[in-house]
C-alpha cells in the first residue's frame, strides 16, 4: 500500500496522501495533535482516525492495490488499531471493516470485520481473508457495535499497514 502509515502533516478533515475518502462530505483526520487526539503513532509520526456519529454516518478510507487481487487466492496483511477515550465526544468504541472493490469505493465484498476496539494502545491485528471476486481496491471503514439498540459516536484510530502478501499454510 502507498503510505501505509498515513503520513502527513497532523490536520483535522485530510485524506492522506496515497489514500482516497469514500464516504460523501466526511473525510478521516491526520493526527495526533487535533479533537484531543495525542497517542504516539505506532510507526512514523502520524497516523489517521476515522468516526461513526449519532445519526448513522461515519467514515472511510479507500486505496487501490498495486496489483489487482484475484479470485479464490488467500491473501494477508496486518495492522495497527486502538482507539482514544479524548476524541473531541466522539470516544465510543467502534469496530473496522474491510472490504474489497472493483472499482473506487465500491463495496463487493467484506473482507474483515474486527471485534470492537477497546485498546488504548496500539494492538496488531492480522486480516487475512479471500476475494470471491477479483478486487482492485481495499476500503477501510468505521463501523458501529452491532450490540448496541442506535447509533453513536466513536472512533478508530490506525497505523503501520503491512504489505499484502499470499496467506502462509502450514
Amino acid at each position: 500500500m502507498n503510505n501505509s502509515s498515513f503520513e502527513g502533516e497532523a490536520q483535522d478533515a485530510t485524506i492522506p496522501v496515497g489514500w482516497i475518502g469514500c464516504e460523501p462530505k466526511t473525510t478521516p483526520d491526520i493526527l495526533p495533535g487535533y479533537w484531543g487526539v495525542y497517542t504516539e503513532a505506532s510507526e512514523g509520526e502520524t497516523y489517521a482516525g476515522i468516526i461513526t456519529r449519532m445519526d448513522g454516518t461515519f467514515e472511510s478510507i479507500a486505496q487501490r492495490t498495486k496489483k489487482p487481487l484475484k479470485k479464490g487466492i488467500c491473501y494477508s496483511f496486518a495492522m495497527d488499531l486502538a482507539y482514544s477515550k479524548t476524541y473531541s465526544g466522539y470516544n465510543g468504541k467502534i469496530k473496522l471493516r474491510v472490504w474489497g472493490g472493483a472499482s473506487k469505493c465500491d463495496k463487493t465484498q467484506l473482507l474483515y470485520e474486527s471485534g470492537v476496539i477497546e485498546n488504548t494502545n496500539w494492538l496488531n491485528h492480522n486480516i487475512q481473508f479471500t476475494p470471491k471476486s477479483k478486487l482492485k481496491y481495499l476500503i477501510f471503514e468505521a463501523g458501529f457495535d452491532d450490540s448496541k439498540s442506535k447509533y453513536y459516536n466513536g472512533n478508530l484510530l490506525m497505523d503501520n499497514i503491512s504489505p499484502i502478501k499470499g496467506c502462509n499454510r502450514a
